[in-house]
């Protein structure tokens, strides 16, 4: 993950709530994917103005001492190499 990266999803991918699961959802041609709390919080974050390490920083102020840049970077890495993120 380039610490420059400004990750965004890609213009196919749709992130929507769906307010009877309460779960966010990446709505894509012909696939639904049902996200947990942390991906779609990560994600909502992914909207081409913030870069990835802007994103790790505001994650890490809400989780003090957890491994944010190392979870969050793997998880950018492994979304963007399923081509969700551009």
């Amino acid at each position: 993950m380039s610490a420059e990266w400004r990750p965004a999803l890609a213009a196919s991918i749709v992130l929507r709530r769906d307010r009877v699961r309460d779960r966010d959802l990446l709505v894509m041609p012909e696939r639904v994917v049902v996200l947990n709390a942390e991906a779609g919080r990560i994600l909502r974050l992914c909207d081409g103005s913030r870069t990835a390490d802007q994103i790790v920083g505001e994650l890490a102020e809400d989780f003090p001492g957890a491994p944010v840049a190392d979870d969050v970077g793997a998880f950018l890495d492994r979304v963007r190499d399923e081509g969700w993120l551009r």
